[in-house]
């Protein structure tokens, strides 16, 4: 089942699970949907995070310090669910924490807790075919990266095997914010356009709701995530306030981009 991004951008939001500890990231997560986010990332935390910049590094080396396990993150999501019917829920993971628990067991755990959708960031689709089964079964969606890098031939493929939406990586490197959005992204969004009738969500490096608006213009959505973290590590003992004043800035532009868009429709 696709996402319903009923804004344009709508916004996805990541967020590292028990940074700086599970109650706080349980807030934070309550104030941005609170403040208009579409779908939620809960990062699980990772001892060798090698797609993920210095902020998000950081965030994770502090929540392991805490003892945060996949365990404790899909208990999370449960109670987010239980507070939220509509936001959408995705497991952001490293393939690690899920072989350890045994994909089944996840699979099983994730659909009960009210998860969407899972997006293993280390797992090739060429060698996806056991985690597609578990997830098949438990009706879970899976969501792939695709690269300014990869061939048609590849995009095609992770189109076909992707659930929910496909996530087109901005640019090529880690995570983490940047002054000036490439023009690689709108360009992977155009080729991914030729295989898919999926949302397409651009992530890595979206920070201000300037790039925000211009995401918003070729895609569907638009994942912001070491800002989220940073503005999290930046305001200890005012991280859900501080994340909820943040995301509102963005749901503005999405909003009136929304609004212009009926308003066009209607015109024709």
């Amino acid at each position: 089942m696709p996402f319903h991004f009923v804004n344009k951008p709508s916004l996805v939001a990541y967020v590292t699970s028990g940074d700086p500890d599970l109650v706080t990231t349980r807030e934070v997560i309550l104030a941005a949907v609170d403040a208009g986010a579409s779908a939620i990332e809960l990062g699980v935390p990772f001892s060798d995070p090698v797609a993920d910049g210095p902020v998000i590094q950081r965030a994770s080396e502090r929540a392991l310090k805490h003892g945060t396990s996949l365990e404790q993150v899909l208990k999370l999501a449960a109670e987010i669910r239980e507070r939220s019917q509509s936001v959408g829920l995705i497991i952001f993971s490293y393939l690690n924490p899920m072989l350890r628990m045994g994909l089944e067991k996840f699979c099983k755990i994730a659909r009960l807790a009210g998860v969407d959708g899972v997006l293993a960031t280390d797992l090739p689709v060429e060698e996806a075919d056991a985690y597609l089964t578990e997830l098949g079964k438990n009706d879970l969606a899976p969501i792939f990266l695709a690269a300014p890098t990869s061939t048609d031939q590849r995009l095609k493929r992770i189109a076909e095997a992707s659930g929910g939406f496909v996530y087109a990586v901005s640019r090529t490197g880690v995570t983490g914010q940047q002054i000036r959005m490439s023009e690689d992204a709108q360009t992977l969004v155009r080729r991914l356009r030729k295989f898919t009738k999926l949302p397409i969500a651009v992530g890595f490096g979206i920070s201000t709701p300037q790039q925000f608006a211009a995401v918003g213009e070729y895609a569907d959505a638009a994942v912001i995530g070491s800002a989220i973290v940073e503005m999290i590590e930046r305001n200890p003992g005012r991280e859900a306030a501080s994340v909820g004043e943040f995301i509102r800035q963005f749901s503005a532009v999405s909003t009136r981009q929304s609004v212009t868009a009926s308003r066009s429709t209607k015109a024709v």
